[in-house]
């Protein structure tokens, strides 16, 4: 049984339900799979029903299974009422013991909080009070915390000592939403199940590694929420910290959770401490102004609704970090994220050094390009390999060619959240693909020297960037200190 705090919200409509969906209609999940939403709303169990089938029906428009809609939608049961109310928790409790007793579930519940990070804690605490967490024989209770998980490393480490109170280590599931996506998994069979990539994985080979999540929306209407939190802590201690450990970790002793995020955990605790006053030239700060995205003109972040019209909060992110490891010792690790960019994009850009250009030199050819190797990551899921290639001709020239692996024209995945895997393994208890608490607090050490320099007014201003573009000028000028720039978007 999936139970959903915070059912009402955009999560569960867009995201949690229809993953559900296409884990039902791949029978990856038993029939019997029911639903228990528990929030606050003046919404009646068969609005929250009728809501959630009319939001399949829209994404999956004619490939939709109706009957199916119908069917899981009916298995929805909601539980309107506060987090603190005993009226609600007792309802809970009624809620839990029909669908056991009506659809042979076991007993078995993921918790899911699809809330706001102030309750991850008291809903996690009143549920080991209600008994919630206990497990009779061959029964399973987890749950499933969604980011941010803590606001900077003290209060992770606050949280994550809090929670190991009231529920065992195995029972908490820390979820990054990117770890569900097939190229993100991919990250670890193109390195490990391919002899031709894997030996030339390190800093001999290597001249650098570019990471960018770029979106072009803004902060829509988390105005209040990103207003105090901002795209460092939104998104490096996290998604972009993650990619970082997947592309630079070591190979695991096997596929086990414990293996695998062992050595992410390396990773993250490799990445030497920033001193405050390196972060003026290794970190980049911008913050979108009035521009045009698709023709279409948009306004300034301190424009949105819901922030302070004076605001210093930055919307743009690049950092340089490096990985102090035998593998990776002197090779630049360069992140960015911003929104309000030119278009939505994440990847994984590994470009190698070049190879001696003697030969090119004394042929008076055009010099050749760095390889690249690119892992894209949404919107579209492909690989790409960047190699030089002879234009047809008398005379020797040498152009840029591609080699492209698209997901979509291999295998057909279409309508996919990222959240199916995730699900499933929780569903069967394999924690493969999520963080354990020491990988967040790793992230979060990364970043807090720039976090504590930029709340002392240190580590450079405040660059704005026009909506639509690739960011400020600075961040280009981070890499161009190196001799080196930017992918274009």
């Amino acid at each position: 049984m999936l139970v959903i705090f915070g059912i009402t919200g955009d999560l569960t409509a867009r995201l949690l339900f229809p993953a559900l969906y296409n884990l039902v209609h791949d029978k990856f999940v038993p029939d019997q799979i029911a639903v228990a939403g528990f929030a606050l709303g003046d919404i009646t169990e068969q609005q929250l029903r009728d809501e959630l089938a009319q939001s399949l029906r829209r994404q999956f428009g004619q490939q939709a299974d109706n009957h199916l809609i119908e069917r899981l939608a009916s298995r929805v049961h909601f539980v309107a009422s506060d987090f603190e109310s005993a009226a609600g928790w007792q309802q809970l409790h009624e809620v839990l013991a029909q669908i056991d007793r009506d659809h042979k579930t076991g007993g078995n519940y993921l918790f899911y909080l699809a809330t706001a990070p102030e309750f991850f804690l008291p809903v996690v605490q009143r549920l080991a009070r209600e008994g919630l967490f206990q497990t009779g024989k061959g029964q399973w209770r987890r749950v499933i915390i969604e980011k941010p998980f803590g606001h900077d490393l003290e209060s992770a480490h606050e949280l994550s000592r809090e929670l190991l109170k009231v529920a065992r280590q195995d029972q908490i599931y820390l979820i990054d939403h990117y770890l569900g996506k097939e190229t993100v998994q991919n990250i670890m069979v193109f390195r490990f199940a391919n002899g031709i990539f894997e030996p030339i994985w390190n800093r001999r080979y290597v001249d650098h590694v570019q990471i960018t999540v770029a979106e072009s929306i803004g902060v829509e209407h988390r105005g209040r929420y990103y207003d105090h939190t901002g795209a460092l802590r939104d998104m490096i201690p996290n998604h972009l910290a993650q990619l970082l450990a997947l592309t630079a970790m070591e190979p695991p002793s096997s596929f086990s959770a414990m293996a695998l995020q062992n050595e992410q955990v390396k990773v993250l605790e490799s990445v030497p401490p920033l001193d405050p006053e390196e972060c003026e030239w290794c970190a980049v700060r911008g913050q979108y102004a009035n521009g045009k995205i698709a023709g279409q003109a948009v306004t300034g972040y301190r424009e949105e609704k819901y922030v302070d019209p004076q605001s210093k909060t930055e919307t743009y992110v690049a950092l340089k970090f490096m990985v102090d490891t035998w593998r990776w010792a002197g090779v630049p690790f360069y992140l960015r994220t911003g929104k309000r960019m030119s278009k939505r994009y994440t990847e994984i850009a590994i470009r190698f050094r070049n190879p001696p250009l003697t030969l090119f030199r004394r042929s008076g050819a055009t010099l050749p390009q760095p390889n690249h190797l690119v892992i894209a990551v949404q919107p579209q899921e492909h690989i790409l390999l960047e190699f030089e290639g002879k234009v047809p001709g008398p005379v020797l020239e040498t152009r840029k060619v591609n080699m492209t692996f698209d997901y979509r024209d291999y295998f057909g995945v279409a309508n996919r959240t990222g959240y199916e895997t995730l699900l499933y393994d929780a569903m069967i208890g394999d924690a493969s693909l999520f963080k354990r608490a020491d990988m967040i607090e790793a992230g979060w050490a990364m970043v807090q020297p720039i976090l504590d320099a930029w709340a002392e007014n240190r580590g450079g201003e405040l660059n704005l960037y026009p909506a639509g573009s690739e960011g400020p000028e600075a961040a280009e000028n981070l890499l161009h200190h190196d001799h080196r720039s930017w992918r274009p978007l």
